[in-house]
């Protein structure tokens, strides 16, 4: 894959993620891919999503960086998350995520980065009940 082309797969993630369109961000990850967040550890891809459907009533993510990894095999994206729970609660906070890119251009692994302390503490255990 080309950098330009793993620069929009990272991009469409996103879109996907503004819209809500979880099976479209599923398929966008190998079968066996994971998925390690601050909130629920290491999970595998699929579940990780449904999980955070569930908890989620809206999503606006707004992407101000992609930047693509020395080898190639891999991209992180510097974005803002303004997160609507499912229980109407609202959250803006700042993030990275890091993917890891298989050998047929989907992802096999992304990394959740951001400040967890503002979040955990107006958020608490939300996902509890998802």
């Amino acid at each position: 894959m080309r950098p330009t082309e793993q620069i929009a797969y990272v991009r469409r993630y996103f879109e996907l993620m503004s819209a809500s369109k979880i099976e479209d961000i599923i398929n966008l990850f190998e079968a066996d891919a994971y998925v390690e967040s601050p909130f629920l550890g290491k999970m595998n891809a699929s579940d990780f999503f449904k999980k955070l459907g569930k908890a989620s009533r809206e999503s606006k993510l707004t992407v101000h960086d992609v930047l693509l990894g020395e080898n190639g095999g891999s991209a992180a994206a510097h974005f803002e998350y303004d997160w609507t729970l499912a229980s109407g609660e609202q959250f803006v906070f700042q993030g990275v995520d890091y993917f890891k890119f298989s050998a047929d251009g989907r992802f096999s692994s992304m990394s959740i980065f951001y400040d967890t302390h503002p979040v955990r503490e107006d958020v608490g255990d939300k996902y509890a009940s998802a």
